[in-house]
């Protein structure tokens, strides 16, 4: 697994529908399609990656009160309609790390990328983001995910 690095995001437009509840809940399938479907009505260039932008830590609030929007980047000029939400994602300098492993692996992904962050003298300043370079697959009867995890970052 290749270490930390920290980068630079582009502001961008960001189509997005909010979920609340458990992160293993969340029906992806159903709001990919959703998303992929009104960036096609809406004639917008959307962004390869869907992403999940994780507003809780479920260490600290309940699995069913964890806030999660589920999105993809476009752009083009587009409206608010059957449930999909927009706003524009600030740019931003992100810490990031790749994992790709079963989601139990999470907790251990994370702790890298958090320590990391403190060893560079830097903080959280939002909240995390996963982009999905590939569709999950079942390995062993494991389900193994293919994610970038970004760490919006500030200086201490």
């Amino acid at each position: 697994m290749a270490g930390p690095k920290l980068e630079e995001r582009k502001a961008s437009g960001l189509a997005y529908i909010g979920h609340q509840g458990a992160f293993d809940k969340i029906p992806w399938q159903e709001y990919i399609e959703k998303l992929y479907g009104w960036a096609k009505e809406q004639k917008v260039m959307p962004g390869f990656y869907p992403m999940g932008i994780y507003h809780d830590d479920p260490k600290i609030v309940p699995p069913e009160k964890c806030r999660t929007d589920i999105g993809i980047t476009f752009k083009g000029k587009a409206k608010e309609s059957s449930g999909v939400k927009i706003r524009q994602m600030p740019a931003m300098k992100v810490a990031s790390i790749s994992h790709k492993g079963p989601g139990s692996d999470y907790p251990k992904t994370y702790a890298i990328l958090t320590e990391w962050i403190e060893k560079k003298g830097l903080k959280v300043s939002g909240p995390s983001i996963e982009i999905y370079s590939k569709k999950p697959e079942v390995v062993g009867g494991e389900t193994i995910l293919y994610a970038k995890i970004l760490m919006p970052v500030a200086r201490r």
